[in-house]
């Protein structure tokens, strides 16, 4: 299709996920492993998710970087040898040789680090990549990904309302005697865009425009700088992902970037005392949705290849053991009971699990406010009638 559906609904409610990083190291090649992160973020992409925790399960291996950069290393690193196998490289020279390699962009060895960057990477729009990203080894077979092609990745030619831009080391003309303001890099041909304050170049910013701008050519475009859930705010507009990495399970609920932390965690796992498939899913002891219907922040968090019960058993700062699992979330849920297979990947899980939950959780919602809707309208359009059976009706029976 040419553009992502609207919703049209303000959402303003966020739904976040937790993954561990130990999964990337199970993978056996990089390519394989730039492969896997990029199908979370497709993921991520298409079920809306505003935010992705990287978190340490502390079961993780060092990955192996690429044979070609250890072969460039060990070629940058070796020791130069005369006709009769002599070293003919002095002391300082070698010194030299190590302190320049060490100033070299490394390929990452912490798994953790080589998901984040690769998730940052798929949300980044790709005319702006470029300039957060330079040449680095973990991107390497960044060709490989499947581009999210989400609403913010817009393209040279649409109209867009919204933009994300990279703010440039210039300042705008002004106009209407205002100061002048910086001017943005929006992935518009040949034209930037002043905005209405002034920023450190260098850093990314999302840019309302007024969509006539784009049917009057030649002249300087205005724009004004919002924040990034603004889209999501005004009509439910998917705005992309932020990524997040957290030293522990803990640090998930700990560290988090919203006022109050999460709302409502839940925690996935097989041997889950909840399942989607209940009737009634979601609901407390008294039948109503409050539990899952009015919350601001959401988050799902998934276990690695042993599940949340081995982090949780490893993680010591929970003082728990991963018997107790259930205890540190609202939901602890099944989201596939009757699974054909022994075991279900992250990557799958990470699917599944936002394929049966985000309709759930975000139905719900609507679907409230909805009926509030309703209710408000029925009370401004239909009086309040009283009935009583003292006084006799004018339209009588007797008087037929």
């Amino acid at each position: 299709m040419e553009h992502a559906p609207c919703p049209n609904q303000a959402r303003l409610s966020t739904l976040s996920i937790a993954i561990p990083g130990s999964i990337v190291s199970n993978a056996q090649t990089q390519e394989l492993r730039t492969h896997l992160v990029g199908q979370i973020a497709r993921a991520a992409a298409i079920y809306h998710v505003d935010e992705i925790v990287v978190f340490n399960d502390r079961m993780a291996k060092d990955i192996k970087p690429h044979y070609r950069y250890n072969r460039r290393r060990n070629d940058d690193n070796g020791d130069k040898h005369d006709e009769n196998g002599d070293n003919t490289v002095s002391k300082d020279e070698k010194q030299k040789k190590n302190d320049d390699g060490n100033n070299k962009m490394q390929p990452s060895v912490d798994p953790h680090a080589f998901m984040a960057r690769v998730l940052q990477y798929c949300e980044c729009p790709q005319y702006l990549r470029r300039n957060f990203f330079p040449m680095h080894p973990d991107l390497q077979f960044a060709g490989l990904l499947a581009p999210l092609d989400a609403p913010h990745h817009v393209r040279a030619l649409d109209r867009s309302e919204f933009r994300e831009g990279v703010v440039l080391d210039k300042l705008g003309n002004g106009s209407d005697g205002s100061q002048p303001g910086s001017l943005v890099y929006c992935g518009i041909r040949n034209q930037n865009v002043e905005i209405d304050r002034v920023l450190s170049a260098g850093i990314r910013c999302t840019v309302q425009l007024d969509p006539k701008v784009y049917t009057t050519p030649g002249k300087s475009i205005k724009g004004k700088v919002v924040s990034p859930s603004a889209p999501r705010e005004m009509d439910g507009t998917y705005w992309g992902y932020t990524t997040r990495m957290a030293s522990s399970l803990k640090a998930i609920f700990d560290e988090a970037p919203f006022p109050g932390g999460y709302d409502l965690k839940i925690g996935t796992s097989e041997r889950g005392d909840k399942s989607v498939d209940d009737e009634r899913f979601g609901t407390t002891n008294s039948g109503s949705y409050e539990t899952i219907s009015t919350f601001k922040h959401a988050i799902i968090v998934l276990g690695g290849v042993a599940g949340i019960e081995e982090c949780v058993d490893a993680d010591e700062t929970l003082g728990i053991s991963g018997n107790q699992s259930k205890s540190l979330f609202d939901m602890w849920v099944n989201v596939c009971q009757f699974q054909g297979s022994r075991t279900i990947r992250t990557e799958e899980a990470v699917l599944i699990s936002l394929a049966r939950l985000r309709p759930i959780l975000f139905s719900k919602q609507l679907t409230k406010k909805k009926a509030s809707a309703q209710s408000k309208n029925s009370d401004k359009l239909v009086p309040a009638i009283d009935f009583s059976d003292e006084s006799m009706s004018d339209e009588s029976s007797d008087d037929e």
